[in-house]
């Protein structure tokens, strides 16, 4: 199987990807902001294998990068997403070569990445809601009614996607901010490791034949 051979090459590159991340160095940054190291590993993989390979490279990756931020929302269903995706668009359409298509989809997938954290803190926080209003129903005479007038807690109000400054200030900083980095980064890295990955595959099968 062409991923078996591949599999040192498959893990080696991959583990850039956490590494980059720990190091985020200073020069890639973007007003502060990294690109988003996964997408630009995972694009050209999933347009050179297919949309399984590219599901199970985006669940990997999104699983090792969760384990180096623990946290209450996961990269995995962004990255699986975002792996099947550019593994169907890479067997069904012809190859992707230009530079502003890559550039674009580097673009898009890290739009698509981000809002789908956005959308795990929101649910959350709806979740969170709901359990308080739950307490509130709960309560009798005086106590629930002052509650019901008091509104949300401030605790939850502070919760990340809940506070406007959040979403307009720094939410909205860091979404443009990857967005435009990884999209300007992608011509360049992910064309060298969509010709890499093809003459690899290339190799192989020629040595099977």
């Amino acid at each position: 199987m062409a991923l078996l051979s591949r599999q040192p090459w498959l893990v080696a590159t991959g583990l850039l990807v956490p590494l980059l991340t720990l190091a985020s160095p200073g020069w890639l940054k973007l007003d502060g902001v990294p690109p988003a190291w996964a997408v630009l590993w995972l694009l050209p993989w999933a347009l050179t294998e297919g949309r399984r390979a590219g599901s199970a490279a985006g669940l990997g990756l999104g699983l090792l990068l969760d384990a180096l931020h623990p946290g209450p929302v996961s990269l995995v269903p962004g990255l699986v997403l975002l792996g099947w995706w550019w593994g169907r668009m890479g067997r069904k359409a012809p190859p992707i070569q230009r530079s502003f298509s890559l550039g674009l989809l580097a673009l898009v997938g890290t739009a698509l990445l981000n809002l789908s954290l956005m959308l795990q803190w929101a649910l959350l926080s709806w979740r969170g809601a709901a359990s308080m209003l739950a307490r509130v129903e709960a309560l009798s005479g005086v106590a629930a009614e002052g509650l019901r007038q008091s509104g949300p807690q401030a605790s939850l109000l502070a919760l990340p996607i809940w506070r406007w400054q959040d979403l307009s200030l720094v939410g909205l900083q860091i979404l443009l901010a990857q967005t435009l980095l990884t999209a300007l980064l992608a011509p360049m890295l992910c064309s060298l490791q969509l010709i890499f990955w093809r003459q690899v595959g290339a190799g192989w099968r020629g040595s099977s034949v």
